[in-house]
């Protein structure tokens, strides 16, 4: 005679099963097991609450952070920040020093950035350090610069100009 197995009949594994410290058992149904006998058993409400965590994992990973503490508290802005302080190695534009005596040093604060593409999907997270420019003092931490910017237009008739006088 040919034996059949219900699908409520409960599984029993091939291996001895440990004694459960908790107060709350559960031995489940065949028809509720997705993987392996041999391994940890989850159930598809398990792997529900599994996507369902994985989505709200990348709906924070769209959040901005708004301070550094917060922005501890996830790997992807962590890696975001190393990679800006690995780039200021790389460039050699950031060197270590001991702090002088009698001067106010300059601090420095993280931006966080979330970058998206066309479609409103994460490309990237960005982190960039800056220096808190209220702190600086003109003649002491900067000297006054400026950007040289002009308008095409302006140079346009600037050569319209000196050709007309033969420059």
């Amino acid at each position: 005679s040919s034996s059949t197995v219900s699908p409520r009949q409960i599984v029993q594994p091939d291996h001895p099963i440990p004694q459960h410290t908790s107060k709350w058992t559960k031995d489940h149904p065949l028809d509720n097991i997705i993987d392996q006998l041999s391994i940890l058993v989850f159930t598809r409400l398990q792997l529900h609450e599994q996507a369902l965590f994985y989505y709200y994992d990348a709906f924070l990973t769209s959040v901005e952070p708004k301070t550094y503490k917060e922005a501890l508290t996830q790997f992807c802005w962590i890696e975001a920040m190393q990679e800006e302080l690995n780039e200021f190695e790389r460039l050699e534009v950031w060197e270590l020093v001991p702090r002088p005596d009698k001067v106010m040093v300059i601090t420095l604060k993280w931006i966080y950035k979330v970058k998206l593409d066309e479609l409103g999907g994460i490309l990237k997270n960005k982190a960039r350090l800056v220096a808190r420019g209220y702190r600086q003092e003109e003649g002491i931490d900067f000297e006054e610069s400026f950007a040289p910017v002009a308008r095409l237009e302006a140079i346009w008739i600037f050569l319209a100009y000196a050709a007309h006088k033969k420059w």
